[in-house]
C-alpha cells in the first residue's frame, strides 16, 4: 500500500510537470502572438502618421496613439505594455521584475545574442496570485533612431520636449535594446 501511494504520489508529480511545460509553451505562444499583434499595429499607426507629417507627426502619434494601442491589445486577460531602462514615457516605469529583466537582457546581448531573439517567460507570484509574465526585446531598428538616435534633428528635439519633458530615451544605435514588450497574465 504504502509504494502505491509514493507510485501514485510521483505520477502525479510527473504529471503536473509535463502539464506545467505545456502550459507555458501555451502561453508564450500566446504571448507571442499578442506582442505581434501590438507591434503591428504600433509600427502601422507610427508610419501612417510619419507618412502624413513627418517624424513630428509620429511623436505625437506615439504619444497620443500608443497608451491606446496597448489598452486595446490588452484583452482576453492580458495586460500588455511596453517599458525600458531609458524611458522617453515615465507611465511606462518597469517594475521590480522587469526591471531584472530588462537588465538580463542586456546582459544577453553583450554576450552576442541577437537582440531579435532575446526574450523571457516565466510563472510568478503577484500578490498570492500565479501570474504568467513575459517580455520581448524591442530591437532599434533604422527607423527609431529618427526619434531615439544620437544625432536627432533639433524640430524633432523639440516636439520630444514636449510631449516627453523628461524624455531619457535618447541614444540608441542600430542594434541596441530600445526597451521591450512586456506582457501579465493572471492564470
Amino acid at each position: 500500500m504504502k509504494k502505491q501511494a509514493i507510485f501514485l504520489l510521483a505520477l502525479s508529480g510527473a504529471l503536473s510537470g509535463s502539464l506545467h511545460a505545456e502550459d507555458m509553451s501555451t502561453l508564450k505562444a500566446e504571448g507571442k502572438g499578442v506582442i505581434k499583434g501590438f507591434f503591428k499595429e504600433l509600427k502601422g499607426e507610427l508610419m501612417k502618421a510619419k507618412k502624413a507629417g513627418g517624424p513630428i507627426a509620429a511623436v505625437k502619434a506615439c504619444n497620443t496613439k500608443a497608451p491606446g494601442i496597448a489598452k486595446n491589445a490588452s484583452k482576453n486577460g492580458w495586460d500588455v505594455a511596453r517599458t525600458s531602462l531609458k524611458l522617453r514615457n515615465e507611465d511606462n516605469a518597469p517594475d521590480q521584475w522587469e526591471l531584472k529583466v530588462l537588465k538580463q537582457f542586456e546582459a544577453r546581448k553583450a554576450k552576442g545574442e541577437s537582440p531579435e531573439k532575446i526574450a523571457y517567460a516565466e510563472i510568478v507570484s503577484d500578490n498570492g496570485k500565479r501570474t504568467f509574465r513575459m517580455m520581448k526585446a524591442i530591437p532599434t531598428a533604422e527607423l527609431c533612431i529618427t526619434c531615439h538616435g544620437t544625432k536627432v534633428k533639433p524640430e524633432i528635439i523639440n516636439a520630444l520636449n514636449k510631449h516627453y519633458p523628461n524624455d531619457k530615451a535618447k541614444g540608441f544605435k542600430v542594434g541596441d535594446i530600445r526597451g521591450a514588450f512586456t506582457l501579465k497574465k493572471a492564470l
